[in-house]
């Protein structure tokens, strides 16, 4: 073979490698994978004593499982029924938890003890949840069960970390005074269920508990409280509680703000009108906020004028608000007008000793009343003698409320957008929500029903709908796509001046 033969058997052969290595049939390296992802919890191997114990007289007991663990905060976590009254210690290492008790026992009862989220692996965080070992200290176990759900009365929906109470003593005073016999947590529905219950009467409560103990001990919280005692037997029925609380008491205006002292210099007085893009509701009035509440005000240093020329306009008032942070002002707008608030320097001074630097104005204009809707609302299903007030919401904050004489609401001029229905059971004929009254009375709170559906109130139409107040929830609206309210039978009517054309 010469010189040249050998160079071009070379040559072709490089070429057959740079070929196989870039062509497009050639195989990506890739680095090892790590596997499917762990998402299965923990789980127990062995316990010591076994679950399901009889004639239990241990104090210690031990947990093996088929994985490292980690606990959650297992004092908040872990149920132990009766409720003791020091909570057991929880402790682990690697793949092994041990519980401690730290009271005696009673005899013949049956103790439960419910994990809830405490337990999870070290990996992935797997939660095993509600992982609930049990034992007697006599030759059976209990076995009634009694069920229920806790409802929120001001709105009619849920909380899911209320705790249920059930007390031995019918004595009111208890529920401030002594902890509960047994407890259990709502669930994501707002459920609840006990299990491995003696026969017996218990009084049972619900409480939203922030480090009370399981004692009722203030009225901001939430609480609920059946009208009678409950005998659980063999087939208990359910309860249904109503949780309310009481109104947050109104904290008396300090002497500084809660933002603090003022920046160095700044000695204005500050305050904000919600007006929004500067018109005015032809149907409220309107409100101004200062940051800092006012000592004085003086409503003879504010000036209304209306139209290019200013003239002069009489007819309004002012409202100071307890807090003397809020000012309301109340007149009866036209539509589609200007309008403009003149302030002298001096009209109202705060509790830092700040003013206004020098006179100012407050231009706006009042709304069109093609700016609104007519909505007009058919109701089913609904129980006048129940004195029922219709509540308007957005985004949970009350918009408006409307007494209903009939199964028909009409109102010319409706603000537009989207809206969430609730009806109020007005016991006391006050046209708004009131709670309950436990100690002394037994008096429930009024009632609120969240109505499924929603309405969307569109401008300068004429809006129709009706409305089943017992409909069954309907299904997840589109993301970012509220449920529109549905055209009755005739179509939309477009309207013009608060008139159907």
């Amino acid at each position: 073979m010469n010189y040249r033969s050998l160079i071009s058997i070379i040559a072709l052969g490089f070429i057959l490698f740079s070929s196989i290595v870039s062509g497009p049939g050639c195989a990506n390296i890739v680095p090892p994978q790590g596997g499917l992802k762990d998402t299965l919890p923990p789980v127990v191997r062995k316990v010591t004593p076994r679950d399901s114990s009889l004639h239990f007289a241990d104090d210690r007991i031990n947990f093996v499982f088929d994985e490292y663990i980690e606990l959650d905060n297992p004092l908040q976590n872990l149920i132990m029924s009766p409720l003791p009254k020091n909570s057991p210690n929880v402790s682990r290492k690697l793949n092994t938890m041990v519980v401690k008790l730290r009271d005696s026992l009673e005899p013949n009862t049956t103790y439960s003890l419910n994990f809830g989220n405490t337990i999870k692996d070290v990996n992935e965080g797997n939660i095993m949840r509600n992982y609930t070992y049990i034992f007697s200290t006599g030759r059976y176990f209990d076995s009634l069960q009694f069920a229920g759900k806790v409802l929120l009365a001001e709105t009619g929906g849920i909380d899911t970390t209320l705790t249920v109470m059930l007390h031995r003593s019918a004595d009111d005073s208890a529920v401030r005074k002594e902890k509960p016999r047994y407890i259990t947590k709502t669930d994501n529905t707002g459920s609840f269920r006990f299990r491995n219950l003696p026969a017996g009467t218990y009084y049972v409560y619900a409480l939203k508990d922030e480090g009370s103990g399981y004692l009722y001990m203030n009225p901001e919280a939430l609480f609920a409280f059946a009208d009678s005692a409950v005998k659980v037997q063999k087939e208990t029925p359910s309860v249904t509680l109503y949780a309310y609380a009481e109104p947050k008491k109104a904290s008396p205006p300090t002497s500084a703000s809660s933002s603090g002292k003022p920046k160095p210099g700044d000695k204005r007085l500050k305050f904000s009108s919600r007006l929004q893009e500067g018109k005015q509701d032809l149907l409220g009035p309107m409100e101004l906020v200062f940051e800092v509440p006012l000592k004085v005000f003086d409503s003879t240093k504010v000036h209304f004028a209306t139209d290019s020329t200013y003239t002069p306009v009489t007819g309004f008032s002012w409202q100071l608000d307890s807090l003397k942070k809020s000012l309301t002002f109340h007149y009866n707008w036209k539509e589609n007008t200007p309008y403009h608030l003149i302030f002298e320097k001096e009209f109202a001074t705060d509790t830092l000793g700040q003013q206004l630097l020098k006179t100012d104005t407050l231009h706006f204009t009042s709304k069109k009343i093609s700016d609104y809707g007519k909505i007009s609302l058919r109701f089913r299903n609904l129980d006048l003698s129940k004195n029922p007030v219709l509540l308007f919401l957005q985004n949970n904050e009350l918009k408006g409320s409307y007494p209903l004489s009939s199964a028909m609401f009409t109102q010319a001029m409706f603000l537009p957008g989207e809206y969430s229905l609730r009806i109020l059971e007005d016991r006391n004929k006050n046209g708004k929500w009131d709670p309950g009254e436990f100690f002394g009375k037994h008096l429930q709170p009024e009632l609120v029903k969240s109505i499924e559906r929603k309405v969307v109130v569109k401008a300068n139409w004429e809006n129709e709908a009706e409305i089943d107040v017992n409909a069954a929830p309907a299904p997840p609206a589109t993301p970012g796509k509220g449920p529109a309210l549905q055209p009755s039978r005739e179509p939309r009517r477009q309207i013009s001046g608060g008139l159907q054309q």
